[in-house]
């Protein structure tokens, strides 16, 4: 799987999605949206701080202790990331269906677990961010501080 991991490491060289990765970021935010397959992908909606418009790409969301987390496997900083954090967490999710969303982040020494369970249920991610899927946890709370996450909450107003 060497070869998959280098190929996905070229889609995002720069830290940002080359042409190709754009136009395969647009057809899973499609397909994502849809709700088709699997239960775990999304399409996540987020106003750009500049356009003003809704942009929309795919999202892995995980599951831990209940609650649905977005992880940003590039780090803070991605555009959506700024997007939202601009849009003080608002955003929108389809699966099927759209869904309102407050997007809060968690505090860096809360994510380790969260990144470990990321890891194992988003296989795209895992050439991005620089653990083994077996590292200690000591390993994911060091790392914890350069990849983002975002719990899914329902919006409080």
């Amino acid at each position: 799987m060497r070869w998959y991991d280098d190929y996905l490491r070229r889609l995002y060289r720069s830290g940002r999605p080359n042409a190709f990765a754009r136009l395969q970021n647009r057809l899973g935010a499609g397909l994502f949206a849809a709700g088709i397959w699997p239960r775990r992908v999304a399409a996540l909606g987020v106003r750009g701080r500049r356009s003003g418009r809704i942009i929309w790409f795919p999202v892995v969301l995980t599951e831990f202790e209940g609650r649905r987390y977005i992880v940003s496997m590039l780090g803070p900083r991605t555009n959506w990331v700024r997007n939202l954090r601009a849009a003080q967490g608002r955003a929108l999710l389809r699966h099927g269906r759209r869904e309102q969303v407050e997007l809060t982040e968690v505090a860096p020494e809360r994510r380790a677990p969260i990144l470990w369970q990321y890891l194992r249920v988003a296989p795209g991610a895992r050439p991005h961010i620089p653990v083994g899927r077996d590292a200690a946890p000591a390993e994911y709370e060091r790392i914890a501080p350069d990849y983002p996450v975002f719990r899914i909450d329902a919006p409080t107003g």
